[in-house]
């Protein structure tokens, strides 16, 4: 299977965006849910679909070590070659890395100031410029509206999107809106957020700000085996 066919077929095209990107240069989004339920996986599977559209992306890790990360990003993309019945899927996995940049911080270190300085480098060396970037772990229970703020000034500098991974707690309920209480605050700064909500044995993709394509409701699942979403309509369930 070609690469084109791994972007047409990924099921987020249901949430109302083609070809495009899901979030304009200079937007936030952000992937919701609970500790385990699998945000991390939801992040990749958004940076896959760029990067097999030869689309630089950034991942920053405020939690896992560079290697757990690149784990991540292997079994998910194996995940969907195999699926997809990509043979051999080496040489298309070996020509998406180079566009794939992975940086950590210590959560006490993180800033705005010292991501764009790291960005500076790259770019005054022709290194690396990224279309995309993620965040992940950032705890929202404690990050303040100036940090986004001043992130989202930076998104906008380099005409690069921002998803953030946040993390919810049961104890914590939504608002009337839907929007959980942790990103409630800063919500007006996010396009797009999704949340990740297990009922049973399934966890379902909701949409709860943003563009979406007619009702969607129900329609897209996290299937944990394989850590992938499926669209439930094109399965005829």
């Amino acid at each position: 299977m070609l690469k084109q066919d791994l972007i047409f077929r990924n099921p987020l095209r249901v949430l109302g965006y083609q070809g495009d990107d899901i979030l304009p240069p200079g937007g936030f989004g952000a992937v919701l849910a609970r500790a385990g339920v699998g945000k991390t996986a939801l992040l990749v599977q958004l940076a896959l679909d760029s990067l097999l559209q030869g689309r630089n992306v950034l991942h920053v890790s405020l939690s896992d070590p560079v290697r757990k990360v690149c784990l991540w990003y292997e079994e998910v993309f194996r995940n969907i070659a195999t699926q997809c019945h990509v043979k051999p899927m080496d040489p298309m996995w070996e020509a998406i890395l180079p566009h794939r940049l992975i940086m950590s911080f210590h959560i006490g270190g993180f800033s705005a100031p010292k991501l764009e300085e790291r960005l500076a480098d790259l770019a005054e060396q022709d290194i690396f410029l990224p279309r995309m970037i993620l965040v992940d772990g950032m705890p929202f229970e404690t990050s303040d509206r100036e940090l986004l703020t001043d992130l989202k000034r930076l998104a906008v500098s380099y005409g690069v999107h921002v998803w953030f991974a946040v993390r919810t707690h049961r104890h914590h309920p939504p608002g009337d809106d839907g929007i959980p209480a942790l990103l409630a605050p800063v919500a007006d700064l996010f396009d797009v957020a999704l949340e990740l909500q297990p009922e049973g044995k399934n966890i379902y993709v909701r949409p709860l700000k943003g563009q979406i394509n007619g009702d969607t409701s129900g329609r897209l699942l996290l299937d944990p085996a394989t850590l992938l979403i499926r669209d439930l309509a094109e399965e005829g369930a």
